[in-house]
């Protein structure tokens, strides 16, 4: 239980007293005039967020590794009193730093308009009628009604309705679910997970109980494989470029170069080595993914969850709402003995709640021909829940004795009931005919004036496969993703849809196939019972038969965990869609945990996806543009190594064979903000998503890099040996012609890195092909009127480009032959592993 101190009491009495002191009457909830009245007193029921500053965000971007080296290296020009270089250094930091505070504000507010689409709401009643409203709109004394899913809003005490079972661990620690009854305290943050109350509310924002509310979307903080991998990368370069910039330095000064010179050369040569642009292209990539996504319904609350959409090759689809249209209707019912036509639909329709706008209860209340008589009033109703998997309603009829009714899953129902074997195997029949013909049941009963439960009969519900969904889920095995269908159904239905839908019909049934399966069937953490323990050949019997299933039938929850394990224990990159509070445990482990559209806010909160639209053809839109963003990323990261290594061994060999400084200090800036700063455009490239997941191949990056970065080392000896020796040109002129070959060539390497083959097979992106003329155009002009360097006019610039150009096609057909050589070496197996750097 919670443990409050005296102060914790006595501030929650108060509250209770406050929203007390606003009620006039039993609770009723307000009007809308009284709680616009108590929202402008409380404020909105949230927690202040902070909120950095935008100028604290602009000067951190002169705070950091990279920056102090440009720092370091202006006031070393100071130092050796080079204010022209001091002043373009200067300047140049300034608009790096302007350009990633853009970016990275940008892609900010992308996030945070995405997360609004998450934002919580509440069903609260307003005028005398329950209406849906954003959580934040709360105030003490609205009555709020909560149920199996729900996060509670905002601090509330229970009017009305039977126990509720309440997980509080997010807030407490406390592992096992806590009961609360009538006049009982709700805490924001914590979950219903059984049972429905009303509840009123008496704190709000800052003055709950623990000081916060829910937040459902997480932090997106989380580093995915991909990063990591991006990050190691950079980690890499860094390393390089301190070694060969230290060997520089020490041949320098033995050599008797001047220190300060020397050293300031080294720091800005470090810069250009290192990837500064590296987090912002991360940034702005995920952003520009996350609103593409929310363009095609699909919320992402973990942007690292986009790159593991990429590798996924098994997602495990629910089948009502997602692979069906969840449109149901009630057909004519089987009539089991001594019940009437009536008794099936009035008993089926005293069990169900239409204001929870529940698909089932709508379609049984749509089935009566008229409304259930006024004066048979429903006294208690115990909502469906996915461990009991059935309704149940109290009815008072006028002048009579109560009774109760109920109906849910067949099964259920049948063992509920007290009726002769003959009665229930005729109802087994019913629900099997209606199950051939692709009908889910729903068995509906009754108690008699002794308390015992009888069998009433059997509603078929028919809900068609989506139009989209066959020829969706033939798209997404063309693209290498195994579709597994889920469904809590029987297995005759869940046959009858795979085949409508051409999923094939090796369709298990999860109980029967767990049923041998003990360490997977329950979340490591889900209660405080020690598991047992697991029996290998058991398990290696359960994983095969989960991956060599093409669906699974009478599911509960966490059979959907058991199965997300099992498929990850075989190596495969799994993604789970779920809608209901019990499948938190499996969208959380899963890799891309889905939450559908419907889904209650438990589920929302613990996906790192949510479908604001039903259908799959959603999921696989997001999957593709998972794929697109990591080739963006591959591509980034080849550039970016291959440029490392053509401008460090160039540097360092020129500098330690020829004793030649190849390009001035003030050229390496240049070099690194104006090819950084247009690489930022990639984010926005038009890349073909691969037809197979995506795996992080790092042999395949560093050797294509390799060569083209050693390709580029050997390109820029080759002009510099020309320059020298066949033009006889000055080493001023030499430097700045060095500069724009250096420049020109490293961003044509992006458009050798984008594809796997030639480079006109993959038409770039009109942003990067303006970004890169844009800064390949200053470079030139820079060049050509000696701005900051010695001019080489519009003959050399001419000749450079000729040049440059002429070793980009030579290096487009190196790095084709290479990756047909890797791929005779290394053929390409079905990537159904985990991605690994």
């Amino acid at each position: 239980m919670i443990a409050s101190t005296h102060s914790e009491e006595t501030t929650t009495r108060a509250h209770i007293e406050l929203a007390d002191a606003h009620r006039t009457a039993p609770p009723a909830g307000l009007t809308t005039t009284h709680a616009g009245e108590l929202l402008a007193q409380f404020g909105p029921n949230e927690i202040a967020e902070h909120h950095e500053r935008p100028l604290v965000k602009l000067l951190r971007g002169f705070w950091g590794p990279i920056p102090w080296m440009i720092e370091v290296a202006a006031v070393l020009s100071a130092v050796v009193g080079h204010w022209a270089d001091f002043c373009i250094i200067a300047v140049l930091l300034l608009a790096n730093v302007i350009v990633g505070f853009w970016e990275e504000y940008q892609a900010g507010n992308a996030i945070a308009a995405l997360r609004k689409q998450l934002s919580l709401t509440a069903r609260a009643r307003r005028d005398g009628k329950w209406v849906q409203l954003p959580a934040r709109e709360l105030v003490p004394g609205d009555l709020v009604r909560l149920r199996l899913g729900d996060i509670v809003p905002a601090d509330a005490r229970i009017v009305a309705g039977d126990p509720v079972s309440v997980d509080q661990s997010a807030l407490t620690g406390e592992s096992l679910p806590v009961t609360r009854k009538l006049d009982d305290l709700l805490y924001s943050g914590s979950v219903v997970k059984q049972g429905e109350v009303d509840a009123e509310v008496y704190a709000t924002g800052p003055r709950t109980y623990f000081g916060k509310t829910a937040h459902l979307v997480e932090s997106a903080h989380a580093v995915s494989h991909f990063q990591r991998a991006v990050i190691r990368i950079g980690n890499y370069l860094i390393g390089l470029a301190v070694a060969l910039v230290t060997t520089i330095l020490v041949v320098a000064i033995a050599r008797g170069d001047t220190i300060m010179t020397t050293l300031q050369f080294a720091l800005v040569l470090t810069v250009a080595a290192i990837p500064v642009a590296l987090p912002t292209v991360l940034t702005v990539t995920m952003a520009v993914g996350a609103r593409l996504l929310a363009a095609r319904q699909a919320i992402v609350s973990r942007l690292a969850a986009i790159e593991e959409l990429a590798g996924m090759d098994v997602l495990c689809s629910d089948k009502t709402g997602t692979l069906t249209q969840n449109k149901l209707s009630v057909g004519p019912p089987y009539i089991a003995a001594g019940a009437a036509h009536d008794d099936v639909l009035r008993s089926a329709a005293w069990a169900s709640r239409g204001e929870n706008q529940d698909p089932i209860d709508l379609a049984v209340l749509a089935g009566l021909d008229k409304p259930n008589p006024p004066e048979y009033a429903v006294t208690r109703f115990v909502p469906f829940d996915p461990v009991h998997k059935r309704t149940e309603a109290t009815v008072a009829p006028p002048g009579a004795a109560p009774f109760r009714v109920s109906k849910g899953a067949p099964q259920v129902i049948l063992a509920l009931a007290e009726d002769p074997p003959e009665v229930k195997k005729a109802a087994e029949e019913a629900v099997n005919r209606f199950a051939a013909r692709g009908f889910r049941a729903l068995g509906v009963a009754r108690t008699d004036a002794a308390g015992h439960w009888h069998l009433l009969g059997v509603l078929p519900l028919s809900d068609p496969p989506r139009e989209d969904s066959r020829d969706t889920i033939a798209r997404a095995r063309e693209m290498g993703v195994d579709v597994k269908m889920v469904t809590g159904d029987q297995r005759a239905i869940a046959v009858e849809v795979a085949q409508e839908l051409a999923l094939g019909t090796n369709i298990a049934d999860a109980s029967a196939l767990a049923a041998g399966e003990t360490d997977s069937a329950t979340p490591a953490g889900a209660d405080d019972q020690p598991q047992a323990a697991a029996n290998p050949a058991a398990t290696a019997a359960f994983d095969a038969a989960v991956e060599a299933s093409d669906g699974f039938a009478q599911v509960f929850p966490e059979h959907k965990f058991a199965i997300v394990k099992s498929l990850q224990r075989r190596g495969h990159i799994t993604g789970m869609t779920g809608d209901g509070v019990n499948d938190a445990p499996a969208l959380r482990q899963a890799d891309a945990g889905i939450a559908v559209a419907g889904a209650t806010d438990a589920a929302r909160a613990a996906a790192a996806i949510v479908l604001l639209a039903p259908g799959l053809s959603v999921v696989v839109d997001a999957i593709q543009e998972g794929r697109k963003i990591f080739q963006r990323m591959t591509s980034y990261a080849t550039y970016r190594i291959a440029e490392t290594i053509r401008v460090l061994f160039f540097m360092t060999l020129s500098i330690l064979v020829f004793n030649f400084y190849p390009v001035t200090t003030v050229m390496i800036v240049l070099l690194a903000l104006l090819n950084d700063g247009a690489i930022l455009s990639i984010a926005y490239d038009r890349v073909r998503g691969s037809q197979r997941p995506e795996a992080w191949n790092m042999r395949s990056v560093l050797s294509i890099a390799t060569i083209l970065g050693l390709a580029g080392v050997v390109s820029s000896f080759g002009l510099f040996y020309l320059a020298e020796r066949a033009f006889h040109l000055s080493a001023d002129v030499i430097q700045s012609l060095m500069y724009l070959k250096l420049s020109a060539a490293g961003q044509l390497t992006i458009f050798l890195t984008r594809t796997r083959g030639r480079f006109w097979t993959s038409r770039p992106s009109n942003v990067l092909l303006v970004a890169v003329l844009t800064a390949q155009t200053i470079a030139t002009l820079v060049a050509v009127y000696g701005i900051f360097m010695t001019p080489i006019g519009w003959q050399i610039a001419a000749l450079v480009w000729a040049y440059a150009l002429t070793w980009f096609l030579i290096n487009d057909q190196i790095k084709v032959a290479a990756y047909r050589l890797m791929d005779r070496k290394h053929p390409a197996q079905p990537q159904v592993g985990r991605a690994t750097a």
